[in-house]
């Protein structure tokens, strides 16, 4: 994630600097020397851990329980929870 799609991240969101900063657990000049990609002219480089909190916030999470996730897993944002997408075993479709 490079300074201009973080930035793009943010305003899809319809986000201000400092709403996203709350959501990242940052401070709002965080945000600010993300999007600029530089501070005292050093390059800073977005963390992983924050590329993929955005991925997260992204997609409607907010928080993480830290449990596990097993196989396969489908997203369902509106709920803000991890459900099983494991299809169901062969001989359970003939059984029925």
């Amino acid at each position: 994630m490079n300074a201009d799609s973080f930035k793009a991240w943010r305003k899809s969101l319809g986000l201000k600097q400092k709403d996203a900063a709350e959501k990242l657990g940052l401070k709002k000049r965080v945000i600010q020397y993300y999007e600029k990609g530089h501070r005292d002219g050093k390059d800073i480089e977005i963390p992983k851990t924050v590329e993929l909190a955005c991925l997260a916030l992204a997609l409607g999470f907010e928080s993480y329980d830290g449990q596990p996730l097993r196989g396969s897993t489908l997203l369902i944002p509106a709920q803000g929870t991890l459900a099983d997408n494991r299809p169901e075993p062969e001989h359970a479709a003939r059984e029925a």
